[in-house]
């Protein structure tokens, strides 16, 4: 795969604060690429910065690249090649602190889940469901600190006069 194509598969958004003062970084891993666009969207509308992969070894290049910075894996369980709760439980070795969220459309997964360290949501799930489990996982930040720095930063027209 070429550099180009890599760059296309792990996407990054950088985003200001939506009303329900979304913040933080999530890796979200999903294979279904209608599924990971909408989802995508979802969680960019509401604020957060989001890393996109569609698969776990994509995914574990992103979290190395930005290692530190994600808040949030918010992955599949079937993904093709690795095991999405198996991937996360790795990374997890590598950063206790990292909050996991797994998805998944089978009823005995779910079952699975239930009894896991990890937090759970089924598929198909609402915008609403969604929003509300991430944002209870997602950690507290100084929203008033990150805005004021983001409104002295000169942007346009304007970058000049700084």
């Amino acid at each position: 795969m070429d550099a180009q194509a890599e760059t296309r598969d792990v996407r990054t958004w950088e985003l200001g604060g939506g009303d329900d003062g979304g913040a933080g970084t999530i890796l979200l891993v999903e294979d279904e690429v209608f599924v990971r666009d909408v989802t995508r969207e979802v969680l960019r509308s509401a604020g957060y910065r989001v890393l996109t992969a569609k698969n776990a070894v994509d995914a574990e290049r992103a979290y190395v690249q930005r290692c530190g910075e994600i808040d949030l894996l918010l992955t599949d369980v079937i993904l093709p090649g690795e095991n999405g709760r198996s991937f996360a439980e790795r990374l997890r070795l590598s950063q206790a602190t990292l909050k996991i969220l797994l998805v998944t459309g089978y009823a005995e997964q779910i079952e699975l889940l239930k009894g896991g360290p990890e937090e759970w949501l089924a598929k198909p799930f609402s915008t609403r469901d969604l929003l509300k489990k991430v944002k209870e996982m997602m950690p507290v930040r100084d929203l008033a600190n990150e805005h004021t720095r983001q409104e002295l930063r000169p942007v346009g027209e304007n970058a000049s006069l700084a």
